[in-house]
């Protein structure tokens, strides 16, 4: 008995014309133990940012939508309102008087703080007999905390009591009135705010200047320049890309300072001092009755204001580094 086999003969699957066969499906690769510690590292920088940034951010971004009452607050069914909030800020009397003060406020502190922390940058740098233990002295107002020291000015400037119209009495001046007069408040926390600021600038100046190489000041000596010349030519060109850091961080910084101006003013007298970050903190939980949108309407504009100045800083570093 012959048993015959059949063998089955598949078609050719016909491509179209000028068509490759797909290649087979490749498979998944595991990830490494490389990937994974890359994972491991990542993911809690992520929770943080997400946790303590891009949350808060979203719900003040929210918050500034809608109409937020102290029981819509708690109970969350406050109506969306779009961008009413925004516009009853910028129609408020305040707005133009906190829009001045805020730009006078960080543009002046700004200029004192790099001024004086680059002149004590360039003294330290000589490298004289204690020069580290004055430079740690200055770190002083750095490390205070911000309510020791914003009391402490307020004590200084006081009309009655102050140490420093008691200065000026005794070489024959009358008091000033620094913290109630309208004339005098802002100036009061703009000194205040610069004597903070100063060791700042210091630190992060003094090491840029650390990175300079002492060869260009010797052979800058060599063909006659003096001490103006060399820190023109040298220090302040080389010194550029640290200067725009810290003038950055200083600006961050300056924009939400709220703890001096509130201790020491309150924003006031008739909101003669008053800021964008003070404002914003008056219209949510100043009154008796918050108003919590616009308040956070007013901290988003910080926020915007920030992030502006932020994104020309790249975009300037870029351009420097392609050139």
């Amino acid at each position: 008995m012959s048993h015959t086999t059949k063998v089955s003969h598949r078609r050719p699957v016909r491509l179209a014309s000028g068509a490759a066969p797909t290649a087979p499906p490749r498979a998944r690769r595991r990830p490494t133990s490389q990937q994974w510690a890359a994972w491991a590292f990542l993911t809690p920088v992520t929770l943080y940012l997400v946790l303590f940034y891009a949350y808060p951010l979203y719900r003040n971004i929210d918050l500034s939508l809608r109409n937020y009452t102290v029981r819509s607050f708690v109970q969350g069914d406050a109506p969306f309102t779009g961008l009413a909030n925004y516009r009853n800020v910028l129609h408020d009397p305040t707005f133009a008087p906190a829009l001045l003060h805020t730009v006078v406020f960080t543009s002046v502190c700004l200029v004192f703080q790099y001024a004086i922390g680059l002149a004590l940058a360039v003294f330290f740098n000589q490298r004289f007999r204690l020069s580290a233990t004055l430079r740690a002295l200055f770190l002083v107002p750095w490390l205070l905390p911000l309510i020791v020291s914003a009391s402490t000015w307020s004590w200084m400037l006081n009309s009655d009591s102050g140490v420093v119209n008691s200065a000026l009495h005794a070489v024959g001046i009358g008091p000033v009135n620094w913290l109630t007069a309208p004339g005098w408040s802002l100036a009061s926390v703009i000194i205040a705010n610069i004597w903070i600021g100063v060791p700042f600038n210091l630190v992060v100046l003094h090491s840029g200047l650390q990175s300079i190489p002492a060869s260009l000041y010797e052979a800058a000596a060599l063909d006659g320049a003096n001490a103006w010349q060399r820190f023109r030519r040298i220090t302040f060109p080389l010194l550029r890309p640290v200067s725009a850091i810290t003038l950055l961080l200083g600006l961050v910084y300056t924009l939400k300072v709220f703890d001096i101006i509130w201790i020491m003013t309150k924003g006031g007298p008739a909101d003669s001092s008053t800021t964008f970050a003070t404002w914003s903190y008056q219209l949510g939980f100043g009154n008796m009755l918050p108003a919590f949108g616009p308040g956070a309407a007013v901290g988003n504009l910080l926020v915007v204001a920030a992030l502006v100045f932020g994104l020309v800083y790249i975009r300037v570093q870029r351009k420097q580094g392609l050139s």
